[in-house]
């Protein structure tokens, strides 16, 4: 009877924060993003780690759909606008990948590109009749031009590799940044998530994090050397730290949603209507 009223902290903390003012709230998330990035920069030496566990995360987020799409024969929640979009910036970074590197991230970038055109598949042909097309609304063109015009103007400026190649890791770069777009309208459309869905999408906003992180961190220890204040570079740089910023920014609302749900037991993540 005594631990029927218990409440974790943690819960406790959660429902503090729900009280606190718009402004109260930013603030609390600025020294939370700035408390987990000196953690994170103790912690690890070699920061290229963060882009190999945001693309292992990544991964793992396709792995919880295909688990959703086998199991429960349903691809509603999904937008398959995103997989697409996905598809695209991982096919062209794998073969960037393979020309400038052909290390660990080719390997991750491939099995994750496969997992994608394996959920395309299933919610193309074996599960459409569950795809929530009509909800699905984001054109591709609102994501897909801007970036290709990003690309063509601001790219980087590494000689040993032919422009065409430069503008095309460009290009991944920015597509990435706003890849989820798609799939962030069909939950505002929808107003209720699955879990596996939730579960994805949450996937995604971890990844992007440490793919931020890696950034700013970097950031911050290269300040001053050649490539930044290489004239043909400066833009570069901050393009990509922008680009990492947007994503993470527009991912962290749905991630504290998603763990406050959580925090509170539920299974099925019900987001504001937008004003």
């Amino acid at each position: 009877m005594g631990q029927k009223g218990y409440q974790s902290p943690v819960k406790k903390l959660l429902l503090w924060v729900q009280k606190q003012s718009k402004k109260v709230k930013i603030v609390l998330f600025i020294i939370t993003v700035i408390t987990l990035l000196v953690t994170l920069k103790l912690a690890v030496h070699d920061h290229n780690y963060f882009f190999v566990m945001a693309e292992a995360i990544h991964l793992i987020g396709l792995l919880i759909l295909i688990y959703k799409l086998t199991t429960l024969n349903t691809c509603s929640g999904l937008s398959l606008k995103t997989q697409v979009l996905t598809v695209i910036f991982l096919a062209v970074r794998v073969y960037c990948s393979f020309i400038m590197e052909g290390d660990i991230h080719t390997v991750l970038d491939l099995i994750t590109l496969v997992a994608a055109l394996w959920i395309i598949y299933m919610m193309k042909f074996k599960l459409k009749t569950s795809y929530m097309a009509d909800l699905d609304n984001m054109s591709l063109y609102y994501v897909i031009v801007p970036a290709v015009v990003l690309a063509f103007f601001v790219h980087p400026s590494v000689k040993s590799y032919i422009l065409i190649n430069r503008m095309l890791w460009a290009f991944c770069v920015y597509l990435e940044s706003i890849s989820v777009l798609p799939q962030l309208r069909l939950m505002q459309n929808v107003q209720i998530l699955e879990p596996f869905s939730a579960h994805y999408v949450f996937a995604l906003g971890i990844a992007r994090f440490l793919g931020c992180a890696h950034w700013i961190i970097q950031v911050y220890d290269n300040v001053g050397s050649p490539i930044f204040l290489d004239e043909r570079s400066f833009l570069w740089i901050p393009m990509v730290f922008l680009a990492e910023m947007v994503q993470t920014f527009i991912l962290a609302d749905f991630c504290y949603y998603y763990i406050k749900s959580v925090m509170s037991g539920q299974l099925i993540i019900r987001l504001p209507v937008p004003v």
